[in-house]
This record gives C-alpha cells, sequence and structure tokens, in this order.
C-alpha cells in the first residue's frame, strides 16, 4: 500500500512539473509583454548595463534603492546567452521557468518536512505548479520569482523536526540569498528563526540565527562594495517606501485586495488555501504563521500588487498538503481539479482579475505592450540604429536596450531630439519604410543620411 501511494505521488508530483513545464515554456516563447516596469528595470536593463555597458538607468539604480544581487545573476544568464537578445532573453526565461517548477517540488518537499505524507504533499505542490499565478509570473525575471525557490527550500531545511547543522548552515543561507534578492523576504528568515525558538530549542535558533547575521552582513557588504556604504539599498528602500510613503504614488488599496484579486484570479485554489491554512495551524503551526504574517504585512501596506503575494505561494501549497493528510482522499483530487482548472482558465485571466489598471480593466492580462518588444527585438537586427523613438508608450513599459541592444539613445513622447538623430520608429501610423510589422504597430525606418549625436541625451529612464 505504501510503495502504491509513493508511485502514485511521484507520477502525480512528475505529470504537474512537466504539465507546468509546457505551459511555461508557450507563455514564454509567446508571450513578450510585461506585468510592471520593475520586470524590465530592476533586472533585466540593469543586468544589460552591467555586462554591455548601456542600458536605460531607473530612479533606484541612482539613488541606490535596490542591491546588485537580482540584476547581478541575471547579468550570468545574459552573458550564457551570447550577444543575441533573442538568444540571451530565451536563456533568462527558461532559467526562471526553471526556478519556478523547482518552487513547486520545494512545496512537496516543504511539505513533507512539516508532516505531510507523500501523496498529499505533491497535490499540495501543484497548487503552485500549475496555479494561474504561478504560471502568468513564471517566466518573468522579477524578483518575486527569483526569491520563491530560496524561501521554499530554506523553510524546509529550518524548520524540520530533524534539523542538523548541516540543515540549518543551508537552510540559513538560502533564506539570506532570499533576502538579497529581495528585501521583504526577511519576514520568512525572521519567522524561522522565531519558529525555532518557540520550541525552546536554543541551540539551533542560535546557529541559525549565527547563519542569518552572516548573511546579514554580506547583504552590507554588496552594498559597501557597490553603492560605497553599508546597507545602502535597504535605508534607502525602506526610507523612500516607509518612511516618505514613495510607494503610494503608484497608487494605494484596502487591505482586502490582494486576498480579493488572489481569489479572482485562482477562486478553486484560494479556497483550498484557505481550508489548508485552517487546518495546518492545528497541524504545523509554525509554517501556517508565517505563511499568514507575509500576506498580512502585504496586506496593511497602501501599495499593493498581486505579486507580491507570489513568494509565499509555495508555502500556502505546502500548508494544503499538511491539510490533505488529514482529510478525506475526494479532498485531494478536488485540490488536483482546482488546479487544471486554474491552469485552463490562465490565458483568460483579465486586469481586473489580477487587480491592477483599471481603467484596462477588462482587457486580457498578457502580451501587454508585446508588439512594442517585438518591434525592439526587430530593431536589434537592423544594421546601424542611431536613435528609435517609441510612438504611443512609455520607455517605462517596454524592453528599453535589453531589447534593442544596440547602443543607440531610445526617445518617447515629450522628448525632443536634435534633427538626425533617430533614424527608426516605431508607430501606428501610415507611411515610411516599413521594416517590419507587429498587429497595428510598425517599425519604421527613416531617411536619415546620417547619424546625429544628441549630446543632451540622458540614460536616465524618464
Amino acid at each position: 500500500m505504501e510503495s502504491t501511494e509513493r508511485r502514485q505521488a511521484w507520477g502525480l508530483l512528475a505529470a504537474s512539473l512537466a504539465l507546468g513545464a509546457v505551459y511555461r515554456l508557450y507563455v514564454a516563447f509567446t508571450d513578450d509583454g510585461i506585468f510592471w516596469p520593475d520586470e524590465i528595470y530592476q533586472s533585466l536593463e540593469p543586468a544589460h548595463r552591467l555586462v554591455f555597458g548601456w542600458g536605460l538607468v531607473p530612479w533606484e539604480f541612482i539613488d541606490g534603492a535596490r542591491n546588485w544581487a537580482l540584476p547581478g545573476f541575471v547579468a550570468l544568464l545574459l552573458k550564457l546567452g551570447g550577444d543575441d537578445p533573442h538568444v540571451y532573453l530565451g536563456v533568462t526565461r527558461v532559467a526562471f521557468i526553471a526556478i519556478s517548477l523547482g518552487t513547486a517540488y520545494g512545496s512537496y518537499l516543504l511539505a513533507r518536512g512539516c508532516g505531510a505524507k507523500e501523496l498529499p504533499a505533491a497535490l499540495g505542490a501543484t497548487c503552485f505548479a500549475l496555479g494561474a499565478l504561478p504560471l502568468y509570473f513564471g517566466h518573468r525575471a522579477m524578483s518575486e520569482t527569483a526569491s520563491a525557490l530560496p524561501v521554499t527550500f530554506g523553510l524546509w531545511l529550518t524548520l524540520r523536526s530533524d534539523a542538523t547543522r548541516k540543515h540549518l548552515l543551508l537552510g540559513g543561507s538560502l533564506l539570506g540569498v532570499a533576502v538579497l534578492l529581495r528585501l521583504q523576504c526577511g519576514v520568512f528568515a525572521a519567522g524561522a528563526v522565531l519558529a525555532l525558538g518557540a520550541r525552546r530549542d536554543w541551540r539551533r535558533t542560535g546557529e541559525l540565527l549565527g547563519v542569518l547575521l552572516v548573511w546579514a552582513v554580506l547583504f552590507g557588504l554588496l552594498d559597501r562594495l557597490t553603492w560605497g556604504d553599508w546597507f545602502h539599498s535597504a535605508k534607502k528602500y525602506i526610507e523612500f517606501n516607509l518612511v516618505k510613503g514613495g510607494g503610494a504614488a503608484w497608487g494605494t488599496h484596502p487591505w482586502s485586495h490582494l486576498l480579493l484579486h488572489l481569489f479572482s484570479s485562482m477562486t478553486g485554489l484560494s479556497i483550498a488555501f484557505a481550508v489548508g491554512l485552517a487546518l495546518c495551524f492545528k497541524h504545523a503551526r509554525a509554517l501556517a504563521l508565517i505563511a499568514l504574517a507575509f500576506f498580512a504585512l502585504h496586506s496593511v501596506v497602501p501599495h499593493k500588487e498581486i505579486r507580491f503575494i507570489l513568494t509565499v505561494l509555495p508555502l500556502f501549497g505546502a500548508c494544503v498538503g499538511v491539510a490533505l493528510t488529514h482529510l478525506p482522499k475526494p479532498a485531494g483530487w478536488a485540490v488536483l481539479a482546482a488546479g487544471l482548472v486554474s491552469m485552463a482558465l490562465t490565458q483568460s485571466l483579465t486586469w481586473d482579475d489580477l487587480g491592477a489598471y483599471p481603467e484596462r480593466g477588462k482587457q486580457r492580462a498578457w502580451d501587454d505592450f508585446g508588439s512594442f518588444n517585438r518591434l525592439l527585438l526587430a530593431a536589434s537586427r537592423e544594421p546601424k540604429v542611431c536613435g528609435l523613438f517609441v510612438e504611443g508608450a512609455h520607455l517605462a513599459w517596454v524592453g528599453g536596450s535589453t531589447y534593442l541592444h544596440q547602443r543607440a539613445p531610445l526617445y518617447m513622447g515629450g522628448m525632443q531630439p536634435p534633427q538626425g538623430a533617430v533614424n527608426y520608429v516605431i508607430t501606428p501610423r501610415e507611411g515610411g519604410e516599413v521594416v517590419a510589422r507587429d498587429g497595428n504597430l510598425k517599425l519604421v525606418r527613416l531617411g536619415v543620411e546620417a547619424c546625429v549625436v544628441d549630446p543632451g541625451y540622458t540614460w536616465r529612464l524618464p
């Protein structure tokens, strides 16, 4: 009986990961849109500037409100992809897909470490492998996607009852890496320390705290080497978001925003999460409390985006695995059905479902500004680009130098390049020498005989 359940568990886990991989790969190579500028300008564009020497610079990388851990990792991926944006963007997307799938497997391990049986743990992992939000964000070069993997494996290693010193060293290091990738992951690190302290396991608590302190020093050292000041990015980030409330400039929402849009984007799985957390509170309290604390803290912050909770979803899945261990078998198959339905409905996600861009709420949330990015890729293969003007979009919502990959200024409406500084334009208007088309947009070559350098151009993102 045990071997049969084990085969079922591993078969289910392998099938859900394979299905999730196929779906993510399909999305990665058919969708060139973006959800939010951060997936370009907090990762890809600074990485491009690090590797190739040029790129648009957002305010965070002028004031030093982000550290270089995520762009540094992405820079390695771009380097692996060589000098062709079609290739290095593909390498980057596949790498983030691998991270997303690894996170789903980590959700299985976390559930097992918190007492779940194999088949229920595998069923819980399908919540992340097949859920709409992980599928939507899985290929995007975002800190939420990147940090979910070390968070999930780090908690698996540190919360398990049989954790050895090696487990704590590796698990604490993974949690430290997660904080480097995304500062908010400090909630998970603090939760792991408090969970061990609540067990009155002072030796393990001290060992984990010691590992995390080492990683805190490494965080500060990275900022010292890159920004010239210890913990510079953390201080700037906290000052901007918590002291000055700068994040509110991008919109504020009531406390219920994340809860409502988790439900609207993944209805069946959200019900499974609620049941899982309720039962997990009895059988794996530390896991449930850490997950709820992260979700609650993000719910009280004025500026909210659904991507902020991506990191906690594998923990919710692990809670489902723990809960299913104590529920009748049909409950597990209901969770699997909810996961499959969620995957089937992923392509119909709208901005209303995701709680973003209410002025375009009924539009599908896929390939947003994708036509601009594909035309930037087309321009990357042109022999000589002096400068490129983008009509109809703010530069923050297109792929920047990472997609264009020519050392040429990018302009948008409101900017006045000198005559001869631009020889290509992305436009919806007719006329001119059309080089490429995508939807109602065209890449048009202008009749510029000789390139003129724009002495007033700044590479700062407008």
